[in-house]
């Protein structure tokens, strides 16, 4: 067994956006990916599609999501599932405090911004 510690976790940091890789390949894990993610107050994601299954925990704050055109709101505890290829937009839904999420996905995991498909850095 090994350990990843939020400590020592890698920042990658993008558009109000930072995302800290806890269990990805290149800490040690095969299957799985996981990120803490910590979003500025009142930021916005780009509108965005994954090619594999997304969720997103909420730890502290609020946001609201636009999932395949459909609007959520989500808080502590509450999970915001991203189906494969589904457009997602995400925010924080505070203009004053920040928002901390955990997002989990599969490894190998590429994003698709603008008909380009890449792989996260945070997810390598």
């Amino acid at each position: 067994m090994s350990l990843s510690t939020l400590a020592d976790a890698p920042h990658f940091a993008r558009d109000g956006f930072t995302f800290r890789p806890l269990a990805v390949p290149s800490r040690g894990s095969s299957e799985l990916a996981v990120w803490a993610l910590d979003l500025e107050p009142g930021v916005s994601s780009e509108t965005h599609s994954m090619d594999r299954e997304e969720v997103f925990i909420v730890i502290s704050g609020t946001v609201s999501a636009t999932v395949a055109d459909r609007e959520v709101t989500a808080g502590p505890g509450d999970a915001v599932i991203v189906p494969p290829h589904a457009t997602l937009q995400i925010r924080n839904a505070s203009g004053q405090e920040p928002a901390r999420l955990t997002a989990a996905t599969s490894v190998g995991m590429k994003a698709i911004v603008g008909g380009a498909s890449f792989t996260p850095p945070w997810a390598q």
